[in-house]
């Protein structure tokens, strides 16, 4: 039985780019957990785009990806990070809750979006870069050091001078099986912080529910020297399983870059429709 078919058909009824349905091939063992899934390759050939996307069966202990090389590349996190500031402002009470306001002082940002009040929930919703700097500058070097030590959140690379951006450039980096690794211990409560600040980071990193299905997930976006990188990692809720997802992709030169940030999420639910 597939899943998310309800969520696919409801994003792409909103979604500008065409879907084209990967032909179902049959899957090789690659190792003790590790299962190649050519869908997922076909389904990135035909967005028109290089990468990989790494999904973890909960239930059947089981990786699948089209290519394992690449999710073991480390890459900056983008706004992906934004799911530990998250975490850490709370639990250091920088941030009071979800609805903590962040102030926009009239300035001009790089998004309409960001141009205007908003609360956490919504800075995280909108990956408001100026209001998680404002967040990591509450927090500090030292303190940001020592829960990135505590959460066991690895290779991010922290000083003073680059508190406000280490994130989006500089050496810090983060591959797509410890993004899932991440995840699935907050999932499972093993990461070591409060139970309050894991009911807020659930609702806030809930997206839709569909039917039976909760999709839960954070996207990111680096751009260095006209490189585009993209990330979309998350969940799945349902009765009968939880798939954890991390996708990292990359433009073909010959992709409108207008379309790149719509395909990380378009990829991975086309991705989790294959599963079964």
């Amino acid at each position: 039985m597939r899943i998310l078919n309800i969520i696919l058909i409801a994003f792409l009824l909103h979604s500008c780019i065409g879907n084209k349905n990967p032909k179902k091939e049959k899957k090789v063992k690659v190792s003790e957990n590790k299962i190649v899934k050519p869908e997922f390759q076909s389904i990135i050939d035909s967005s028109n785009v290089n990468g990989s996307i790494l999904i973890y069966d909960l239930k059947n202990d089981l990786f699948y990806s089209n290519n394992f090389d690449w999710a073991k590349t480390g890459r900056l996190p983008a706004s992906t990070f934004k799911i530990v500031n998250s975490i850490i402002a709370l639990e250091t009470k920088v941030v009071e809750n979800d609805s903590t306001l962040f102030s926009w002082n009239g300035e001009k940002r790089d998004y309409k979006d960001w141009e205007q009040d908003l609360i956490l929930s919504d800075a995280f919703k909108y990956s408001c870069v100026p209001c998680y700097q404002e967040i990591t500058k509450g927090i500090g070097e030292k303190r940001m050091n020592e829960y990135l030590e505590k959460l066991n959140y690895k290779e991010m690379k922290v000083n003073s001078n680059n508190l406000d951006k280490f994130w989006l450039e500089g050496d810090s980096k983060i591959n797509q099986f410890q993004q899932i690794e991440f995840i699935k211990r907050f999932f499972k409560s093993e990461i070591g912080i409060s139970k309050r600040t894991e009911d807020i980071m659930k609702k806030i990193f809930f997206i839709e529910k569909y039917g039976k299905y909760n999709l839960n997930g954070k996207t990111g976006l680096s751009i260095r020297n006209g490189n585009y990188n993209g990330w979309f990692v998350g969940y799945i809720e349902s009765e009968d399983n939880n798939y954890f997802f991390a996708t990292n992709i990359e433009p073909k030169d010959n992709l409108n870059k207008k379309l790149f940030p719509k395909l990380r999420k378009k990829i991975t639910i086309e991705a989790l429709n294959t599963m079964e």
